[in-house]
């Protein structure tokens, strides 16, 4: 089996400690009830109900599944448009982790955000792009070391997703260093 996108992300053994089923076994699970016709919200619905998973673990199998039987692409959301989204731990605590990742995305982009919040659990920065594009930072903190997340999201299409997402990859190795 080709594995990419969802597969890749969550694997196998992870999978099948925290499910019970690998993603082949998930796979086959779906395929004899006929999932492939299913609606997302609708195969979600069905793994939690029927074989009491996990819903974070739920949305996972659901994604890879329909990626793997190109129902869905990688980075391909549910409404049909696709978004990249890239992380990586900062050496910094939260407020100047964030500083860090907004002084790249905004010398990269030509401005500030359009929006700031430093007060959330998650600490975020948010910017309208062209053709309703948008992309956000946004801080997970844990002490001394932060998590910043760029996610680039209602792309038209996936043909800029790999580009986007090693943009996204510079961009943060910019800012941790």
């Amino acid at each position: 089996m080709a594995v990419g996108g969802m597969q890749q992300a969550m694997g196998a053994e992870a999978l099948e400690a925290a499910t019970g089923r690998d993603w082949e076994g998930w796979f086959a699970v779906l395929d004899a009830a006929g999932a492939a016709s299913w609606t997302h919200p609708a195969t979600v619905k069905w793994l939690v109900a029927r074989h009491d998973v996990d819903p974070w673990w739920t949305q996972g199998i659901v994604v890879g599944y329909q990626q793997a039987r190109g129902i869905r692409q990688p980075g391909q959301r549910q409404d049909g448009t696709f978004e990249a989204s890239v992380s990586k731990t900062l050496p910094f605590e939260t407020d100047a982790a964030l500083d860090a990742a907004v002084r790249v995305v905004s010398a990269e982009l030509g401005r500030a955000p359009d929006a700031e919040n430093r007060t959330a659990k998650h600490p975020n920065a948010r910017w309208k792009l062209d053709d309703g594009e948008k992309l956000a930072a946004q801080a997970t903190p844990g002490g001394a070391k932060t998590s910043i997340t760029l996610t680039w999201s209602r792309m038209a299409d996936g043909e800029r997703f790999a580009e986007v997402k090693e943009r996204l990859r510079t961009w943060l190795a910019r800012a941790a260093g």
